[in-house]
């Protein structure tokens, strides 16, 4: 059982039943059960204040802002703007002007790597990123440092998922451009030390970005007195809209960066000689705005704030050190990220029985039960310890005892299955393997044959049962053939594809796969059927895409950042194109 700081667990003041009522959603059901929704820090569900304020935007106000001179475009301006107002006083800004609206966290940080690193990044210089930071606080500033001639250092972690602060304080110095880190971290719920952090920057001359996309919704945010250079968060993560999200940056520095990008609004002059921009906030919004999202990031904001961070923080935590308790207790399940300080966010793995997040994920959705599943755009947290990926449980205000003790049933039921199942084929120990033959005389054939057991079987559940046992028969690959070179890389599972032309009949193409994860094993058998020992041109001419939506597994072929079917079927393309490659020279 996995060792925890000493957690207390306290009776707090604070109704979830009451809250819930505001959100739609909440009362809704997923495969027949109660839905019930444990993936907040992927996105939080929009109560009906805010849905409201959206409907009534499109529906009374809508128009283009800044521009018109009539009544309804005022209008819109004076809602845009009071949103603007909204977060400067959520995030105690000094200024509505220092409140950039973007897409969201990713571009808030892209905006600050591209404009920022233009005008105050050069050869030799360094920027410092954490261990624990979500790709889009990493690969906007490796294209940062490409561009420049700049460094990107890392600042390390313990087993425990906390930054090593004396590391850090040891990779700061002079050439120390920009530090990049994140608030509350997505993947193992680490709240990171970002005052110490800030003012040991500073104490360099380096400028601080803090990712606050995960921080907003848990609990109160002050940039002024954290004196954060940069602050970035995304609406949907607080209750609010996609697509908008929000840029914080101090005056001086936004006016001493070049624009993002360029075009209407952004401008206060324009000749083909020389453009003069906009001041703040218009110069870094560049074209007609999401109105409607930051309108209903304002209601957001006020609907947050109504209720209060005094009111249901404490809840909210009370609530993560329940969970905490009941998932530890479950033999066999491990918890990634035991950081003293964490908020919200439980990921784990199963070690005995080895179940893969994937199949945990998709055992879950069928009782109805939300949660992450996958790296969580965290690759290096995931390579830190070890694992490809986690289930992930994230939670909100709207949560609640009887969630957690669901998901822990449910998790013990889903244990109890597959402990009970017969011991997994055991790969053999030879590499000269058998080939699966040819199902039918094409790839079409072979298709219609299997389209007849899917509508046979009907709904989803049965087709993913069906998927399960198909994995369960598919034969291992020897260790020796699971080589990085056959390596197919899925988001939520391990995948490995060797093939090569058949050994008689060069035309036709053998293949075998393997995955950890047994849907994924399932799919890999489908594909055998559809083009084990068939013709490379035909193989090529078949259209995987169209077959998997008229099955009904639509939700595997759009998922190629979370199982890796789509880069397995393109491995088995490339192979095919090789053949006919060489058949034609």
């Amino acid at each position: 059982m996995t060792q925890f700081p000493a957690i207390q667990l306290r009776k707090v003041q604070f109704d979830p039943t009451k809250v819930r009522r505001d959100f739609p959603i909440l009362q809704t059901k997923s495969h027949g059960h109660p839905l019930i929704y444990l993936d907040n820090g992927a996105t939080t569900q929009k109560p009906r204040a805010v849905i409201d304020a959206i409907s009534h935007y499109y529906e009374a106000q809508n128009a283009n802002v800044h521009r018109g001179v009539y009544e309804l475009s005022q209008i819109a301006t004076q809602a845009y703007e009071t949103a603007r107002a909204t977060v400067q006083r959520f995030i105690h800004a000094a200024d509505s002007a220092e409140i950039i609206f973007t897409r969201g966290t990713t571009e808030s940080i892209n905006l600050v790597a591209s404009s920022w690193s233009r005008a105050f990044l050069k050869a030799g210089d360094e920027v410092i990123v954490s261990a624990l930071e979500h790709h889009s606080n990493i690969v906007p500033w490796q294209m940062a440092c490409e561009l420049a001639g700049a460094k990107l250092r890392v600042i390390p972690m313990n087993d425990a998922g906390e930054l090593l602060m004396d590391e850090f304080a040891k990779l700061l110095n002079p050439r120390t451009k920009m530090v990049a880190v994140n608030h509350l971290s997505n993947s193992l719920g680490t709240i990171n030390p970002v005052e110490e952090i800030i003012q040991q920057a500073h104490a360099v001359g380096a400028m601080v970005l803090i990712d606050g996309a995960q921080w907003v919704a848990h609990s109160p945010t002050d940039v002024q007195k954290l004196n954060a250079d940069f602050y970035c968060f995304s609406g949907h993560k607080l209750f609010g809209p996609t697509g908008i999200g929000v840029l914080y940056g101090k005056r001086a520095i936004l006016e001493a960066m070049p624009p993002f990008m360029g075009g209407g609004d952004m401008i206060r002059s324009v000749t083909f000689e020389k453009t003069e921009y906009a001041d703040l906030p218009n110069k870094f919004e560049a074209g007609t705005p999401d109105i409607c999202g930051a309108i209903g990031l304002g209601a957001a904001i006020d609907y947050v704030m109504g209720i209060g961070f005094e009111n249901f923080e404490p809840y909210v935590d009370e609530l993560l050190a329940y969970a905490t308790e009941k998932l530890s207790a479950i033999q066999g399940l491990r918890i990634i990220g035991t950081a003293s300080h964490k908020a919200g966010v439980i990921s784990f793995v199963m070690d005995d029985p080895v179940i893969s997040p994937l199949d945990l994920g998709t055992q879950l959705d069928s009782q109805g039960i939300a949660v992450r599943t996958g790296h969580h755009c965290c690759q290096p947290v995931m390579d830190r310890f070890k694992i490809n990926a986690t289930t992930r449980a994230s939670f909100a205000m709207y949560n609640t005892r009887e969630d957690v003790d669901a998901l822990v049933t449910a998790l013990k039921k889903i244990i109890g299955a597959f402990a009970a199942k017969s011991p997994a084929v055991v790969a053999p120990k030879s590499m000269e393997l058998k080939y699966p033959s040819a199902t039918a005389a094409s790839p079409e054939l072979a298709a219609d044959q299997l389209a007849e057991v899917f509508e046979f079987l009907g709904d989803r559940d049965a087709r993913n049962e069906y998927l399960l046992e198909l994995g369960e028969k598919l034969l291992p690959l020897p260790a020796g053939l699971k080589t990085d070179a056959a390596r197919v890389h899925g988001c939520m599972s391990t995948v490995h594809v060797v093939g090569h032309r058949r050994a008689g009949d060069g035309h036709r193409l053998d293949f075998l796969g393997d995955s950890d994860a047994h849907i994924v094993r399932g799919l890999i058998a489908v594909v055998q059927k559809l083009f084990a020992g068939q013709e490379a041109k035909a193989i090529l001419a078949f259209d995987v895409q169209a077959f998997f939506q008229r099955i009904g597994l639509e939700q595997f072929v759009s998922a190629q950042r979370r199982n890796g079917l789509q880069g397995m079927v393109q491995r088995i393309r490339d192979l095919a194109g090789k053949i006919e490659f060489a058949k034609n020279l």
